[in-house]
């Protein structure tokens, strides 16, 4: 029996039902959204819906049709394909408060992932700002010039840019905890390679693999916290992913000033920490963590059920758009830029935070000369001066959670767009914490002033980070990982450019009129989430994405 449009039929085996059964659904009563650019006769066959993809990429090489092996099958007789042909596709989802479902973990299995992967976010944060701290040294010991060394501060975040336009879509088909795991490994092992370089091209080459394997810890965290927290329950998960992500450079860079203050430890040792505390995370992936894609779990029942049954129908519905592996690469390799260049607010957010991070880049490259320059601290002392950044995280995280009072008050009438309360001050904050920072950077003025300036626009930094990361997952819902790959990579091209001007342009116009000219430009982005709280809904309502997770909200 077909189940129809006002019942859902449950999954048997045998004669006995399971713990735990699957719905059974049609075509028409099935609402959870696919890439709105698959068309139906885009949906891969029932055929070669189980055939995996190492069999469809030798099709390929070979320049063999990826059907070519339907037509033996269609061609061995009419009687039993064409009655399988009459069957509709059945559906397999959840039942309701089924505890396979991620949104049914237990709290304390949604914080002690939620906890994990923000753990992930953290070291890979320190990575990226410690290393700076460590350029004396390094230079000296490898006998390497100061713009090679910036190079290298540079290749992180390049990495961080590229590698998710790949690796959030394959999350959404191999899973999320085994690609933590993978890039856990590889994290390890290229901070390891760092901290045994023989020359500054091991390490540049070290630290493009590095930010490429580190990108999961700040792009797919989001994805994971959507993936388990309802939208009125994401503001602190969120807030906790973005504390660990912006405290990160912070803490790297005060560990790493007297650590590169010690004639005996210096730039390896700043390595090997992180070699240590990554191997720490390995080890917490597969003890804390489960599988938190609904997809990907349901793919797998699916599958198992085609098996068992021999009924090819089963299917889920995300493998709709990812089965075949022609259709996997084009969503991986196009979604994210597709949305970031499509998407009005993907676009906007992704400059404003783009700009943001690309000045938390300009931080970590100028902090310490210029506060050797100006005040003459030694370098440890300049390392306790990026404590500051912590201060301004956590009180960042104190407005947050005043923002999530005014989200759960408004959100019912505001919709996603109550996110944005908390950013619309962040956004009058930013532009003052680069004035501040940019006119009291001369010798005359207490050192405290500069500190004053970097703990403003660090605050700054963390609400908008937060209603990034939050708006655009309550916004696309399961298509989140991609619109947060698509910022993600304007976000890490800024902080990849930005550190290879800054010395020049410094020396030109002096500190306090270089970062004037930042302050003037991050004032011409002030109407950006004012903008969207006046037309966020219309805009959203416009959107081929956006407007598919209207209904959830």
């Amino acid at each position: 029996m077909q189940p129809t449009d006002e019942e859902a039929t449950i999954v048997e085996k045998g004669n006995v039902l399971e713990p735990y059964h699957l719905a059974r659904r049609s075509l028409a009563s099935v609402h959870e959204p696919v890439d709105p650019r698959i068309r139906p006769s885009d949906r891969p066959t029932d055929e070669v819906l189980d055939e995996s993809y190492v069999r469809q990429l030798t099709d390929l090489v070979k320049h063999k049709h990826p059907h070519d092996h339907e037509k033996g099958t269609s061609e061995k007789g009419s009687q039993g394909e064409s009655q399988n042909e009459d069957h509709e596709t059945i559906y397999v989802e959840f039942e309701e408060n089924d505890p396979r479902d991620p949104m049914n973990f237990t709290r304390a299995r949604k914080w002690a992932i939620t906890f994990t992967a923000s753990f992930f976010s953290i070291i890979v944060a320190s990575s990226s700002s410690a290393y700076a701290l460590g350029d004396d040294s390094m230079i000296r010991d490898l006998n390497a010039t100061k713009f090679q060394a910036t190079v290298g501060l540079s290749m992180y975040t390049l990495g961080f840019a590229l590698v998710p336009l790949v690796s959030a879509s394959f999350s959404e088909e191999f899973g999320r905890q085994p690609l933590y795991l993978f890039s856990g490994i590889g994290c390890l092992l290229m901070h390891l390679m760092m901290a045994l370089a023989p020359n500054i091209q091991t390490v540049i080459v070290g630290r493009f693999l590095a930010g490429a394997f580190g990108s999961t810890g700040s792009t797919m965290v989001g994805g994971t916290v959507a993936d388990i927290w309802a939208p009125h329950e994401r503001g602190m998960p969120m807030s906790l992913f973005a504390t660990m992500a912006l405290i990160g450079p912070g803490v790297g860079c005060v560990a790493a000033g007297w650590i590169e203050q010690n004639p005996h430890l210096q730039w390896r040792w700043i390595q090997w920490i992180h070699v240590i505390w990554t191997g720490i995370f390995v080890v917490m992936v597969p003890t804390f963590m489960k599988e938190t894609r609904s997809g990907v779990l349901l793919t797998r029942m699916a599958k198992k059920l085609r098996k068992e049954t021999g009924n090819h129908h089963y299917r889920a519905r995300i493998e709709d758009e990812r089965a075949s592996l022609r259709t996997l690469i084009y969503i991986s390799c196009t979604r994210p830029i597709y949305l970031l260049l499509t998407e009005p607010v993907v676009a906007a957010f992704s400059l404003w935070v783009g700009f943001a991070w690309g000045i938390l880049y300009v931080l970590v490259e100028s902090i310490a000369p210029a506060f050797m320059t100006i005040h003459h601290f030694n370098v440890g002392q300049t390392g306790t001066v990026f404590s500051s950044m912590i201060v301004g995280c956590f009180v960042g995280l104190a407005m947050q959670l005043y923002q999530e009072k005014l989200y759960t008050k408004y959100a019912p009438v505001k919709g996603p767009e109550a996110r944005l309360y908390s950013a619309c001050v962040g956004a009058l904050l930013f532009p003052a914490g680069m004035f501040i920072y940019a006119w009291c950077t001369f010798s005359y003025v207490h050192w405290m002033g500069m500190v004053v300036g970097i703990f403003v626009i660090m605050t700054a930094l963390f609400i908008l980070y937060v209603a990034v990361f939050t708006y655009l997952a309550d916004c696309y819902g399961i298509f989140a990982s991609s619109a947060l790959a698509g910022q993600s990579l304007c976000r890490n091209l800024m902080g990849m450019a930005f550190p290879l001007f800054t010395e020049q342009m410094f020396s030109r116009l002096t500190y306090h009129w270089g970062n004037t000219l930042f302050g003037f430009i991050a004032v011409a982005m002030i109407p950006i989430p004012y903008v969207l709280m006046w037309k966020g809904p219309a805009i959203r309502a416009s959107s081929k994405f956006a407007s598919q997770t209207v209904h959830k909200q």
